[in-house]
């Protein structure tokens, strides 16, 4: 009987070795899986490759040739798009527009079509399905705008691969279509500061991790993306009026409705930045008093503000090539 006894011991102790050494395999499998979609994932943003200085020089050495008129625009982001900036611009331009919003929602989720607050945000007439809006060829402009934080976008929601993917759907419906990806800001208070920040992630991350790659993926046909430079004209109207050069505005929170999000003054200077960038014209002498979306009169900048903030405007825009806009 001890043989037996010692003999079954001997058996279950084998057994368990033998079981615990096929968990500690699955496990291995498991990390190593795990780690090959991480490599993947770091392969495309790691060693994809991205424009050179001298390709990124040369893809905006040319400016657009301004249009004929006014061009139907689609607008796909979030609230720092909003409902009334669009409606502002198409005021100014006299062209019809459609959008697709969400709360803080990235290109990744409209692309997955998981976006938080979609029923809410796009509870209005110039709501269209991001698909089928583009696919349609109905849009000769289309602006496309990343969440923030954008280094968060840019890790967990593949800015690069997305920006690319939306636009060769546009191209491949409309291929004359003038894309365009808007630059944003972060919040007022973030710790690495709010004007550095924007300083800072134009070329490192707006244009280093989703513009050049976004432009230089393999097999895509999706040519040029130009900039609507929404942040440096945050930064640059903040510096103009934290210098007192803009009668009637004091502070940076003078154009938002708390540390992130425009006021009626805000979504104003930006619907002016993407009709210089769109229309290639000078936002000097536009009316400053515009409304909403929902026809209620908007607040206007302070008397003699408005002049100054559209110098601005047309300085930033005219000075960076990306813009596709000339210098005038």
């Amino acid at each position: 009987m001890p043989l037996v006894i010692t003999g079954l011991n001997t058996q279950i102790s084998g057994q368990r070795t033998e079981g615990r050494a096929m968990e500690r395999r699955m496990i291995l499998a498991a990390l190593a899986a795990a780690a090959g979609v991480g490599a993947a994932a770091w392969a495309w943003f790691g060693r994809t490759k991205t424009l050179s200085d001298a390709e990124w020089d040369a893809a905006f050495a040319t400016a657009l040739p301004p249009p004929a008129g006014p061009m139907r625009t689609y607008h796909l982001g979030h609230s720092l798009v909003g409902r009334d900036m669009p409606a502002m611009l198409a005021q100014l331009a006299g062209h019809a527009y459609h959008s697709q919003l969400g709360w803080g929602s990235s290109l990744g989720d409209h692309w997955t079509g998981e976006v938080n607050g979609f029923a809410e945000e796009n509870a209005h007439a110039a709501h269209r399905p991001v698909r089928e809006a583009l696919a349609s060829g109905d849009y000769a402009a289309v602006v496309l705008t990343e969440m923030v934080e954008l280094k968060d976008a840019i890790r967990s929601h593949n800015s690069a691969a997305r920006l690319a993917d939306w636009a060769a759907l546009a191209r491949e419906a409309r291929p004359d279509v003038r894309l365009y990806l808007y630059e944003t800001w972060h919040r007022l208070g973030d710790p690495a500061g709010w004007l550095e920040r924007i300083d800072a992630d134009l070329p490192a991350l707006w244009e280093g991790q989703v513009l050049r790659p976004a432009m230089a993926r393999a097999g895509l046909e999706a040519g040029v993306i130009h900039v609507i430079p929404g942040g440096q004209v945050m930064a640059a109207a903040v510096r103009a009026v934290e210098a007192g050069q803009v009668p009637g505005l004091t502070r940076r929170e003078d154009f938002f409705t708390d540390d992130i999000h425009l006021n009626d003054i805000g979504a104003w200077l930006i619907a002016m930045t993407h009709y210089a960038v769109l229309y290639h014209r000078t936002p000097e002498g536009l009316p400053a008093q515009l409304a909403r979306a929902d026809g209620t009169p908007a607040t206007p900048p302070p008397p003699n503000a408005a002049q100054a903030l559209q110098k601005v405007v047309w300085q930033v825009v005219t000075g960076y090539p990306a813009s596709g806009v000339l210098k005038g």
